[in-house]
């Protein structure tokens, strides 16, 4: 029965040999998939066909639906990008070697025509075609990634310092680990071999990483360095951490890496795709990806960087993957000398350690290539399962590599090295000894013949001409974040003023300027609307000082906390304090760090002049004296001075409450005083009145009786005979009731005229004894009280202002880039 090469879950790696007559067999060699998840180590010398094998094993990986992420540090697997389905010699010729046509005595068109018919009749060998390349093409999308160049797809590393996921956060062995490796890898970048538990670098940047990670906080290489210079933490162990790394010290590493930041060729690291693991295995539609990095442009520690940061990303990654026995995706390495070695501990080391212990649980499969046996830790290699072992250069090679079989084998309890070793002496070129753990006995193999048109090393100017092939999605992601435009671009003039609204602004800086060693910063807090502009911070210098206030005479003995602030002063100013704007009442809560989405204005020169801020300081002291005074409010007449912050307001409210108690007492005083004169003359008003009353009765009683003796003498007069005696008295007594009644109305008036004098003078003196009532009682509100203002001014000797600190303050900047204060 044929063996099916197409079937899932197995690679299709070559055809078996004969132990004894070393030929092939028709057996073919079907490799489970599954087996790589316990992971595969290949081995074998310059010629041997170590990278033929390692490329079939990608291609059988990408037709399975599994994606790769390759580390190509010579450029060897750019290779897996030249499939050519049709096999025309076209698609050769320019991937051709000209000088080995030339050696062949060949025009390059007729190399370029005879390596496609051999290409075509070594797939053919091999029961393979150009339809079984077509497939291999359209399973994955194949592109190749240039951190540090732009020659393929660039990848950024901003990420590097970002906060790890929090299942590494949960793990303290997993976040310690990445905190080492990081560090190492940063600090060999800047050229320092530094010890993990001795040097005081790695101690520091372990620390700082460990801090910010553990408050979720992303840090870039631009806030590293702020870190460095002044350190959000307190101690490194028991100790101050000015006294483990004096500032001075702190300095120069943070230049060395401001250095770095601000060197031409590490832009290109700073833009591209993010390296993210996610991405890079599967495009945006769920397509497997074959993504090759290539690496071997870059400098010894700058490999060392990105792989230990690669390496980092896919440890978080395999850790927020669920578990699965089933192989899920490829990490591939090819010539991985340098980086595992047995002795030495390189920054790559840790994470590739920690990915053959774990990373089989989660179905990726580390496969580790090299051709140098000696410089591998074959004690960490003894966690892989398969072995695949090419012709080896040395004898000392071939025993590195039986010491490695044999720790790999300790575990199954048996291994024969005599015949390890007769089967290794005698390999040729593709030829290969597997080893696998899961099988009871070794298998010699022959390779098949590769999909992917091995050219040789790929160099970068082939890569960019390679580029325009790659798919249409995978350019406009890169390009799409290539183009993106930063948190804020850089350009423009700068203001200068402080505050208020300005015509035109500068568009700030992303990376938050760096600034001199002690420098303290702080941050005003940006107040608004989110909405409506970009926020911009701009420098400006921040002064406090204690201010001491002494008056004896007027009872004085205060001090007073005064914070201003300035925008940064010219430096010919006489005083650079002068405009400046203090902070009356509380001060705001200043923020130790900025907004994320804010961008920042340069720095003026004078910030990075090492005595600026401390003449400033010296001037914040004269500027204090000048301007600064205490108003006091003196009530004289009563001995009383308001205190210092006092309003006139509030010191006649305690007037008013300081006399209080001794006013009610001078009240009850003056009441007692107007009494008996009150109490008389009321007496008086009462019995006028009564008088009123009577001399009103009489009156009406009189002229009652008048006017019926009146009427009784006319009706006597009509009644009686004219003239008669009666009639005539009569007449006569209503005429003296008539007279008698005019003198009860001169009566009524003369009491009428007593009573009204007499009320008069009763309103008189209530008015009075009023008067002098209310005049105690304004006492109490102090209102009536008469102030002198005083002022006081500091005294000098007590005034010592604190070290200037810079003081970031927003603003608001809108499209025609008018800027606002957002403060």
């Amino acid at each position: 029965m044929a063996q099916d090469i197409e079937k899932v879950g197995s690679f299709f790696l070559g055809r078996q040999l004969d132990v004894k007559s070393g030929a092939a067999t028709d057996n073919l060699v079907l490799y489970e998939s599954k087996d790589l998840t316990t992971h595969a180590v290949i081995v074998g010398m310059t010629g041997s066909g170590k990278t033929g094998l390692g490329i079939a094993m990608l291609e059988e990986a990408a037709m399975d639906g599994i994606p790769s992420i390759v580390l190509d540090p010579k450029g060897d697997l750019g290779n897996l990008l030249l499939s050519f389905p049709e096999l025309r010699p076209s698609d050769f010729r320019p991937w051709i070697d000209e000088q080995e046509a030339q050696r062949q005595g060949q025009s390059p068109d007729a190399f370029a025509e005879s390596t496609a018919a051999t290409w075509k009749k070594g797939l053919a060998d091999w029961g393979q075609d150009g339809a079984r390349v077509a497939k291999f093409k359209n399973a994955a999308e194949a592109v190749i990634y240039t951190p540090g160049s732009n020659a393929g797809l660039p990848l950024t590393i901003l990420r590097s310092f970002a906060a790890p996921p929090q299942a590494i956060l949960d793990d303290n062995e997993a976040l310690r680990e990445r905190v080492l490796t990081t560090a190492s890898s940063l600090l060999g970048l800047l050229g320092i071999d530094a010890d993990p538990v001795k040097a005081r670098e790695h101690v520091l940047l372990s620390n700082l990483l460990d801090h910010a990670w553990r408050e979720g906080r992303d840090l870039d290489i631009a806030s590293l360095i702020r870190e460095i210079q002044a350190p959000p933490i307190r101690q490194i162990g028991v100790v101050d951490v000015d006294a483990f790394y004096p500032p001075k010290d702190r300095a120069a590493l943070a230049m060395t890496l401001n250095g770095l930041l601000a060197s031409p060729g590490f832009a290109a690291w700073m833009s591209g795709e993010p390296l993210d693991v996610q991405k890079l295995l599967w495009t945006k539609d769920g397509k497997p990806r074959i993504a090759v990095i290539s690496i071997a442009h870059l400098s010894d520690a700058e490999r060392m960087f990105f792989v230990s940061t690669l390496l980092n990303e896919v440890v978080a990654w395999v850790r927020q993957q669920p578990g699965t026995s089933s192989l899920r995706a490829l990490l591939y390495m090819d010539e991985v000398f340098g980086y595992f070695p047995p002795t030495a501990n390189p920054p790559s080391k840790l994470p590739m350690l920690t990915l053959l212990k774990q990373a089989r649980a989660f179905g990726l499969g580390v496969v580790l290539a090299t051709q140098n046996p000696v410089d591998l830790d074959y004690k960490g290699l003894g966690n892989a399962g398969t072995w695949l072992l090419g012709r080896l250069q040395t004898d000392r090679d071939k025993m590195r590599v039986l010491d490695g079989l044999e720790s790999a084998a300790a575990a199954a309890g048996s291994f024969n090295r005599a015949t390890y070793d007769n089967l290794l002496s005698n390999l040729k070129k593709r030829c290969f000894l597997m080893v696998n753990a899961k099988e009871d006995k070794p298998t010699l193999l022959t390779t098949r013949w590769c999909l992917s048109y091995l050219a040789g090393p790929v160099t970068r100017a082939q890569i960019a001409t390679l580029k325009a092939s790659f798919p249409a999605t995978a350019l406009a992601a890169s390009k799409a974040a290539i183009s993106a435009p930063p948190p804020a671009s850089t350009g423009g003039e700068r203001e200068t003023s402080g505050g208020g609204t300005s015509s035109r602004t500068t568009a700030p800086s992303a990376v938050r300027p760096m600034v001199p060693s002690g420098v303290a910063e702080l941050f005003l807090p940006w107040r608004g609307s989110a909405s409506g502009g970009r926020l911009e911070y701009r420098p400006a210098i921040l002064g406090s000082s204690r201010v001491h206030y002494v008056d004896a005479k007027n009872g004085v003995d205060t001090w007073e906390e005064v914070k201003v602030w300035s925008p940064v002063p010219d430096e010919t100013a006489s005083d650079p304090w002068e405009g400046s704007t203090a902070f009356e009442g509380d001060a705001p809560e200043f923020e130790k760090s900025p907004d994320a989405s804010a961008g920042f204005t340069a720095l003026p020169a004078a910030i990075s002049k090492p005595k600026a801020f401390a003449g400033w300081q010296k001037a914040l002291e004269d500027h204090l004296y000048r301007v600064r005074s205490v108003t006091l409010w003196k009530a004289t007449e009563l001995r009383l001075s308001s205190n210092p912050g006092e309003t006139e307001k509030e010191f006649r409210v305690r007037i008013g409450t300081a006399a209080g108690s001794t006013v009610e007492a001078d009240v009850a005083a003056v009441e007692k005083k107007w009494a008996s004169k009150l109490t008389t003359l009321t007496d008086r008003v009462r019995v006028a009145q009564q008088k009123v009353e009577r001399e009103k009765a009489q009156k009406k009683q009189s002229w009652i009786a008048a006017i019926l003796g009146v009427l009784m003498a006319a009706f006597a007069m009509f009644a009686s005979k004219r003239g008669s005696a009666g009639a005539i008295s009569r007449a006569g007594t209503a005429a003296k009731g008539m007279g008698k009644m005019g003198k009860e109305s001169q009566d009524v008036a003369m009491a009428e005229e007593s009573s009204e004098v007499l009320t008069a003078r009763l309103a008189e003196f209530t008015a009075q004894r009023d008067a002098e009532i209310a005049a105690l009682r304004a006492k109490s509100n102090g209102e009536s009280v008469a102030l002198v203002e005083v002022k006081v001014t500091p005294r000098k000797s007590d005034l010592v202002a604190s070290p200037v600190v810079l003081l970031w303050t927003p603003y608001r900047v809108s499209a025609d880039g008018s800027a606002s204060p957002a403060f």
